[in-house]
């Protein structure tokens, strides 16, 4: 399943939702692989799809840049040596320039076949890089903070996610505070809403490269996100 984690505003912690719940899905894969005895499309992989702004760990060696240039092969930048599995996007100019966006549809093909969740932490915007992994989905999370500026740029994305006919399975209410408007964003947006409280061990853990699961555990926001998980693995006939 391709899954695009969206959102209109940039800052509205899209990557941090992106790469936890990457964690979140391939830690119920796992399980639900053991149930099955099935090892085919396996585990989850998160996806930097980000070309101009790139904001999920790097390391060395190809990146979804150089996958768009024609000079690696998908599989060939996936990093499974982290917390999660990951295919970084380079974070220089040239390479963006380089990057041939009409092939984003054939990189999530290719790791849909290994994958089955592959996570795409998409762009912030209305520009045709936010559309594409949208048009490639087969389902979408949208994160917004309770601002009024990001709701309405929420909302945008929300109608364009709508014309490409990517089933809306999530809103994030990202950093909300006590008593979240859930019913409100939900009927709003015409999806089901989550709300993550605002957590610094939560921000701590996505600076250093860290899936909450792996850090802290037992706090509200890892739930929160354990909750988001379950949710979007119901979503998976979408």
């Amino acid at each position: 399943m391709i899954l695009a984690v969206t959102g209109g505003k940039g800052g509205v912690g899209k990557s941090t939702v992106a790469y936890n719940l990457a964690a979140e899905l391939d830690a119920l894969e796992r399980t639900d692989s053991r149930d099955s005895h099935s090892t085919a499309n396996a585990g989850s992989v998160v996806v930097d799809g980000d070309l101009g702004m790139a904001d999920l760990p790097s390391s060395r060696g190809p990146d979804l840049h150089d996958v768009l240039a024609d000079r690696a092969d998908p599989h060939e930048a996936v990093r499974e040596d982290g917390p999660v599995t990951l295919v970084p996007c380079g974070r220089t100019l040239a390479g963006a320039r380089s990057a041939d966006l009409r092939g984003l549809t054939d990189v999530f093909a290719a790791l849909e076949r290994t994958y089955r969740w592959v996570i795409v932490d998409s762009p912030a915007g209305m520009h045709a890089d936010v559309g594409l992994p949208l048009a490639a989905a087969d389902a979408a999370v949208l994160v917004t903070t309770p601002e009024d500026a990001a709701l309405a740029d929420a909302l945008r994305v929300r109608a364009l996610a709508r014309e490409l006919d990517a089933g809306l399975c999530r809103v994030v209410l990202n950093r909300a505070g006590p008593n979240p408007a859930i019913g409100a964003v939900a009927d709003r947006f015409g999806a089901p809403a989550v709300a993550i409280p605002k957590s610094e061990p939560l921000a701590t853990a996505q600076a250093h490269g860290q899936p909450l699961r792996e850090t802290a555990p037992d706090t509200s926001a890892r739930r929160s996100i354990e909750s988001l998980a379950d949710a979007v693995y119901s979503c998976s006939s979408v």
